[in-house]
């Protein structure tokens, strides 16, 4: 593997791996007062952008990467819609 996508695999594995403590966060507590749904909404469709231009390049560090942290975002972003859903509900 060429020095380059050593590189490319590390900085997405910590950009990515940032996102995991946020989503544990929401599961255990449910709490989703200080997440901003405008933010989440504008760098998850950012992240899906970043994922087909990684897939138009076959570049596998950024489709790795962009395709676990859209899931993740997409988990913060879902969760985030739906808890404040149901809080309005109450």
């Amino acid at each position: 593997m060429e020095p380059v996508t050593v590189i490319g695999l590390m900085a997405a594995t910590c950009t990515t791996v940032a996102f995991v403590p946020q989503v544990i966060h929401i599961l255990k507590t449910g709490n989703v007062d200080g997440i901003s749904l405008l933010m989440y909404a504008v760098f998850t469709l950012g992240v899906a952008c970043w994922l087909t231009y990684g897939l138009i390049l076959n570049d596998l560090p950024m489709i790795l990467a962009n395709t676990v942290t859209l899931i993740l975002a997409g988990m913060v972003l879902s969760l985030t819609i739906v808890k404040r859903r149901r809080k309005k509900a109450v």
